[in-house]
């Protein structure tokens, strides 16, 4: 669904990695996979594209002779012009690393300090204040970037599923694409939502296991 939601985008794109991966992976994996791939991509453009010759003679390009096999050439070139992956989210994931056993505290420090958070607010949460009232979110603050929703826009992923489970219409809620495919899937419907009910998200089923261990 994700990728029939962007088909039309020409700036938005799903990479499959974390849907194709066995079980859950946690967030602090899946930003590292992205930021590693980022950089070995950079690194591969930077290896192969020309460079000039020392200026004063004929013009001409020539291959880029660089050694990579050292780990202090690569480490030189992945801070070397590499964008740093963030954690797109709303206020309500922000606020979900207040929720007992569905993150590690390890985790929650490696995203925001190696990586750092761009959230969107949304009518009704204050995230200014939650990160007020958390250490840890207060000690990386500088890494936590708001974004406010002058123009509100109310629609979330529990109302359209509400939608769904009573028989109204999602039309102009989703893309057509995605509208399409939930009918011909009959996905969230009531018989489906009942069917999940009682099913403990696995960060919480893994990290409560941990913390009994």
């Amino acid at each position: 669904m994700a990728e029939l939601a962007t088909k039309n985008s020409k700036w938005v794109e799903v990479d499959t990695w974390e849907s194709l991966q066995k079980e859950w992976t946690e967030t602090a994996k899946v930003l590292r996979h992205h930021q590693e791939k980022l950089e070995a991509s950079i690194c591969d453009l930077q290896q192969n594209s020309p460079v000039l010759e020392k200026p004063g003679r004929k013009r001409k390009w020539a291959e880029q002779k660089q050694d990579f096999s050292e780990k202090k050439s690569l480490e030189q070139t992945k801070t070397k012009g590499v964008p740093k992956v963030k954690l797109l989210c709303g206020a309500d994931f922000l606020e979900s690393f207040g929720v007992p056993n569905l993150w590690k505290s390890e985790d929650i420090t490696k995203i925001l300090g190696d990586y750092g958070l761009i959230c969107i607010t949304r009518a009704g949460n204050d995230a200014q204040k939650f990160i007020y009232e958390s250490d840890v979110l207060w000690k990386h603050q500088n890494n936590i970037h708001l974004v406010n929703e002058w123009i509100t826009n109310d629609i979330s992923s529990t109302k359209i599923r509400r939608a769904l489970r009573r028989g109204q219409s999602i039309r102009y809620l989703v893309p057509d694409l995605v509208q399409e495919y939930i009918e011909k899937h009959n996905l969230y419907s009531s018989e489906s939502e009942e069917r999940n009910v009682g099913v403990v998200l696995a960060p919480l089923q893994r990290n409560t296991t941990e913390v009994k261990a």
